[in-house]
């Protein structure tokens, strides 16, 4: 006897993305953030403050929504929604950003899972490819680096909420180049990404 087994249709929740544009001075920082989790780490936005940003992205798992309040008490912030993010029209699944430094532009897709292992999932090259970035920040696994892969550059900041394993508790700095860094949270000072 053969059972046919009715499968369930599973329900997608499509993805909510949301297209910004934001101006900026020819000599802006852009501070980046990403995996929170509720609990920035005590020296972090003395630190990102001190940057003096333009703007902040945050590249999700936010954990409670006054981490963006306290951090727009710096400057814009425009953040995505990570895997431990209540879903809600606040904060979209990704961004397509195209930031204008004075007369250079550049196109981000950020959001929070972008990878698999070290190499850019498929779908997230051809999300970011068909919006015309040419830089995909993203947050979920901790580990800061800067990276190429499918034709596009690719960025975590690694994390500024609590510690997880022995990874460093860092942020990124863009500037107008597209010119990337990372800054410990521990140390005030410049962090060098590992090699990919």
């Amino acid at each position: 006897m053969v059972r046919f087994v009715a499968k369930r249709k599973s329900k997608q929740i499509p993805r909510h993305s949301r297209r910004v544009s934001h101006q900026l001075s020819s000599d802006a920082r852009v501070v980046i953030v990403a995996d929170t989790h509720s609990r920035p780490h005590p020296e972090a936005h003395r630190l990102v403050a001190e940057r003096d940003p333009e703007l902040i992205l945050h590249a999700g798992d936010i954990g409670n929504l006054s981490v963006i309040e306290d951090l727009e008490r710096i400057a814009p912030v425009v953040s995505v929604r990570g895997n431990i993010d209540a879903r809600g029209p606040f904060v979209p699944d990704d961004v397509h950003l195209e930031l204008s430094f004075g007369d250079e532009r550049l196109d981000i897709f950020l959001t929070h899972i972008a990878l698999s292992g070290v190499r850019l999932r498929a779908d997230v090259a051809r999300a970011a490819q068909a919006g015309g970035a040419s830089l995909v920040v993203c947050g979920h696994s901790h580990i800061p680096f800067i990276h190429h892969d499918r034709g596009l550059q690719v960025f975590n900041p690694g994390s500024i909420g609590p510690r997880r394993f022995r990874l460093p508790i860092v942020f990124g700095v863009l500037e107008r180049g597209p010119q990337l860094m990372h800054v410990s949270c521990e140390t005030g000072e410049r962090w060098l990404p590992l090699a990919m």
